[in-house]
């Protein structure tokens, strides 16, 4: 059920947690204390590839975690076959993209060949992934949007879990999506304690949002059955993992790395850019490209990633748009087209039908993400990450969500957060306006889009904001405080989130 309204996972560090996340056992030690029974048994020398140079350079593990006392580890398993075999599975358009970079890094750091196989969509299949069939199979998201394809859901379960014993692999990844993932460890785990096998070391990408549901934590408990660490994207996830037996590494949130792509900065040392965090697009490149007029208004249209969530939000966002039309002498809409082809199908099956300009843009490709972003007035999107991504880009945006109707009736009574877009939830303020269930009418939306285009102040509180959110997501000072020798800092040039988790990935024993 931490699917069903989030699309992300948010929060705040330990000693700022928004009041609407605490709880009597969020806090129960300061993260100084919980470190200071663990101590690092020794350093080895790795290898990694730097991003920005594109040299081979040596640097020491330095990473601080609680120590397994047992020594098995991927890289231990692959030295012995002289190959690394991930088993990696993503559900969804963001997995997708986690997942691919994840795969990037794990090629740059591991010494040996790297094979993937599991379930991934076009990026991670660019990486080299052999995917078992599409990603939109399990693409599904809600509890009563999930029943009509259950049957198909447990075939492909099945068809996942075969496959994954036959390649044996040395460690398995399952990104973010928990209810396909979180299903394939319990089983894949059974299965090799069931033949007598020694399992692999078993991984989840992106923690279960534990902190956004009534009783949500006490579910922590169970998963180290299955689970063997989690990498979490917020940095008060990590600690809470571990009070509750789960062994986590917060790594970063994944959207920084836009930044660092696209403004090629680095995520250590003092000054990522002389700007701040922050992702400038080109407007004027957009608008001649897609030749739109200087004088024109664009809003960008962001529906969401799968198809329940789009045939249910784009009609919707269409209406907006015609309530819309009579305010301005030309208004055209860009309405980014995630990368799933029952998505890209139906969108492009209903465009032609909108009383406004339309420009529809494929998924894909950052760069023209954030030149639309640039070019936009604001944003209307559905909740997830892309709320964090116009905050990079500062693009003021409303957040919009509906749902079934008796899954936003079990949101409302297990939900113990009152937002739903992860600014609003880490700053524990209704910075961004949401529009969410019954109040998500066309009517609600055009007004609120009027809001941020005609008064400045509700636009300047969420640039403003901006800063505050993306500080609090970022890895750097953290990893460093918990660095065991502070004369080696210097050897992390590419201290992505990614490279973060693919270095947990590689060198960290499991219990087992």
């Amino acid at each position: 059920t931490e699917e069903i309204a989030m699309g992300d996972n948010g929060g705040a560090i330990p000693q700022s947690i928004p009041c609407s996340l605490r709880s009597s056992s969020t806090i129960v030690a300061h993260p100084n204390f919980l470190w200071s029974s663990t101590k690092i048994l020794g350093m080895s020398l790795r290898t990694i590839w730097n991003l920005k140079s594109g040299v081979n350079v040596g640097f020491l593990w330095l990473l601080r975690r609680p120590i397994s006392f047992s020594s098995r580890a991927a890289m231990d398993m692959a030295a012995k076959d002289g190959e690394l075999r991930v088993f990696i599975v993503a559900g969804e358009v963001s997995g997708d993209t986690l997942g691919s970079r994840l795969m990037a890094s794990l090629k740059k750091l591991s010494p040996y060949p790297v094979h993937f196989v599991g379930v991934g969509g076009s990026m991670m299949c660019k990486l080299g992934l052999k995917s078992l069939f599409p990603m939109e199979d399990i693409a599904v998201m809600g509890i009563w949007e999930l029943l009509p394809h259950l049957n198909k859901f447990r075939l492909k379960l099945k068809e996942t879990i075969e496959a994954a014993l036959l390649f044996r692999p040395h460690v398995v990844v399952t990104v973010d999506s928990k209810g396909f993932s979180f299903r394939l460890l319990k089983q894949l785990r059974a299965r090799y304690d069931e033949q007598g096998l020694v399992s692999p070391p078993l991984f989840h990408y992106v923690a279960p949002s534990f902190w956004a549901w009534k009783g949500g934590e006490a579910r922590l408990k169970g998963l180290p059955e299955f689970v063997d660490h989690v990498l979490c994207i917020l940095p008060f996830e990590d600690e809470i993992c571990r009070l509750n037996g789960l062994p986590a590494t917060f790594v970063g949130h994944p959207v920084l790395e836009d930044v660092l792509e696209l403004n090629s900065v680095q995520l250590c040392g003092k000054d990522t850019t002389e700007n701040g965090w922050i992702v400038r697009g080109s407007s004027e490149e957009f608008r001649s490209q897609y030749g739109i007029p200087s004088g024109a208004t664009i809003i960008t249209l962001l529906p969401g990633s799968r198809l329940q969530e789009v045939t249910r939000m784009l009609p919707i966002f269409l209406k907006a748009m015609k309530q819309l039309k009579d305010f301005f002498s030309e208004l055209t809409a860009v309405v980014h087209v995630a990368p799933n082809q029952h998505v890209e199908g139906y969108i492009s099956s209903v465009v032609h039908e909108w009383p406004v300009s339309v420009i529809s843009i494929p998924g894909g490709s950052p760069k023209l993400k954030y030149d639309a972003f640039s070019a936009s007035r604001v944003a209307l999107c559905t909740s997830g990450t892309v709320a964090l991504e116009l905050q990079l880009a500062r693009v003021p945006c409303v957040v919009a969500y509906r749902a079934h109707l008796l899954t936003e009736w079990f949101i409302r009574y297990k939900a113990k957060v009152p937002y739903i877009s992860l600014p609003n939830i880490l700053l524990d303020s209704a910075i961004i306006p949401e529009a969410l269930f019954q109040a998500c009418t066309p009517s609600k939306l055009a007004s609120l889009i009027m809001e941020l285009i005609q008064n400045e102040g509700p636009r300047e509180e969420q640039i403003i904001a901006a800063e505050k959110v993306i500080k609090l997501l970022r890895p750097s000072q953290r990893t460093i405080r918990n660095s065991t020798e502070q004369e080696f800092r210097h050897v992390f040039p590419d201290y992505t989130p990614s490279m973060i988790a693919a270095s947990t990935v590689l060198y960290s024993a499991t219990r087992r």
